[in-house]
């Protein structure tokens, strides 16, 4: 079984860490701008693409805004087509509802196809709890299980790692749950994925239960959708006698028109294809044809918190594509594990605050302040999701929360100083007297961007804080003394 994210350090002390890995940037800055041209070369391609990215927000937004009737809908149509629906209003209640139906069924093992969903609740750790072993078969998934690991990327689990990692993580660990590796593996992709394929065939022919999440659930139709690359998900799918899908509220479109607009979008934002290889849709049970027993889970899990609030709720229109991630400066040189999460970079940074509300823990909080706001996060979103709109609602959340608190830290303090200041024309007037004569004692210099006079250095607490900033210069006079002099003449 893989790691968890539980106890990992807020996002400056994680970020720092992974700054350390040059072995990870590389094989991050390798990975990411290869996706960030195939993407560019396949949106290139549509001379529509800025109407179906309104498109697509509207109908998220219209959805999220009548959501309790859709999913009213979904789950008649699930139903009169032989589904089984579940509601799950947290992770816990989710895990526990999966775990039950596989006992029910006697078995020790589920297949799994690639679910962020089921790594959001902690499923596989659920399971493995009550002697239930979950196996992923997605290849980027099997990797990071495999090496004991942590999904890094939400399209590409296993980014972090380079093909001769990968050898060695297959050589090492396939025996132990399952079919060996060949003995004379090499890192070459088609070799490392017929690994794969071998390892995985025992465990779908054998698996009664399979787990599933859903990219998209149609109202109307009570449709589920998966789209993937590998063929792994359509062999969970259909050949296992139950299958179990756990489907984030947010994940449904009301009709089957609606679903076109994103079956467009969704593969060019995340692989750069103009369509999925495999597209999968199931409705209900089929007599003699694929699983014969499905379940459908709704899964709540903070999903209605994040819909209360009125910026951040646009973060539920997410399609889980990626593009956020891999234009992101801020990832690209720190990962994906330093977010502490299965949802990672900017999304992660917006997605985790709102579902598990903040001035929860440190980890959290430091979430929305992973970022530049350079805003390419939003140009690249086909949900239009204004992602540094959120992070900056979301900061103000974050320091509200900790308002009143018995220790201020030291930014609240300098804050509220610098308020006092600011508000009072004595004080300001005070502060401008010393500082012309404060700023030349310390020393000033010049900015090496702007060639504007800069402060040398800033002596105490502050200095950190401009190690990496530019403060630029008090002036030698200040306004009020030069108008008082001039009058206001140049």
């Amino acid at each position: 079984m893989t790691g968890t994210f539980v106890g990992m350090p807020a996002f400056p002390e994680a970020a720092r860490a992974a700054l350390g890995n040059a072995q990870l940037r590389a094989n991050l800055a390798a990975a990411t701008s290869t996706i960030r041209a195939k993407r560019a070369a396949a949106v290139g391609e549509l001379a529509g693409w800025e109407d179906l990215r309104l498109a697509g927000a509207a109908v998220k937004d219209s959805t999220l805004a009548k959501l309790d009737e859709h999913l009213l809908t979904l789950e008649a149509a699930l139903t009169a087509r032989g589904a089984v629906v579940h509601w799950a209003s947290d992770a816990a209640q989710a895990c526990e509802l999966v775990a039950s139906i596989a006992q029910e069924h006697g078995v020790d093992e589920v297949v799994k196809v690639k679910s962020m969903a089921t790594a959001e609740i902690g499923l596989n750790e659920a399971l493995a709890s009550h002697g239930i072993a979950a196996w992923e078969t997605d290849l980027a998934e099997l990797i990071v299980q495999l090496g004991h690991d942590l999904p890094s990327h939400i399209l590409v689990p296993a980014i972090h790692r380079n093909r001769s990692e990968v050898r060695d993580i297959f050589t090492s660990a396939m025996a132990a749950a399952g079919r060996a590796a060949p003995a004379d593996l090499t890192d070459e992709p088609a070799r490392l994925a017929e690994a794969a394929r071998l390892h995985l065939r025992e465990k779908f022919l054998r698996a009664k239960v399979a787990v599933s999440g859903a990219n998209f659930a149609v109202a109307d139709t009570g449709t589920l959708v998966v789209v993937e690359s590998e063929g792994n998900g359509r062999m969970c799918l259909t050949l296992p006698e139950v299958l179990i899908s756990v489907v984030g509220i947010e994940k449904v479109v009301p009709t089957w028109g609606d679903l076109d607009i994103y079956l467009q979008t969704l593969p060019r934002s995340s692989t750069g294809e103009r369509m999925n290889p495999y597209t999968s849709t199931w409705s209900g049970v089929t007599p003699g044809d694929g699983p014969q027993e499905v379940h459908v889970i709704l899964l709540d899990n903070g999903r209605t918190r994040a819909l209360a609030d009125r910026v951040g709720r646009q973060a539920l229109r997410c399609i889980r594509c990626s593009a956020c991630l891999n234009v992101c400066p801020v990832y690209e040189r720190t990962g994906g594990h330093a977010y502490g999460s299965v949802y990672p970079g900017p999304i992660g940074a917006i997605l985790n605050p709102l579902l598990k509300g903040v001035g929860v823990d440190q980890q959290t909080d430091s979430l929305p302040y992973a970022s530049t706001l350079c805003g390419a996060c939003f140009e690249v979103c086909p949900v239009r999701i204004d992602i540094p709109d959120v992070l900056v609602h979301l900061r103000a959340q974050v320091v509200d929360a900790h308002r009143g608190t018995a220790i201020p830290s030291a930014e609240a303090i300098a804050m509220k100083g610098a308020a006092r200041v600011l508000s009072s024309s004595r004080l300001l007037a005070a502060a401008e007297r010393v500082g012309g004569p404060v700023g030349r004692i310390l020393g000033v210099g010049s900015s090496p961007t702007t060639g504007r006079p800069t402060m040398r250095r800033i002596p105490g607490p502050g200095a950190a804080w401009f190690t990496a900033r530019d403060l630029p210069a008090p002036p030698r006079e200040s306004f009020r003394n030069w108008w008082r002099r001039s009058g206001g003449r140049s």
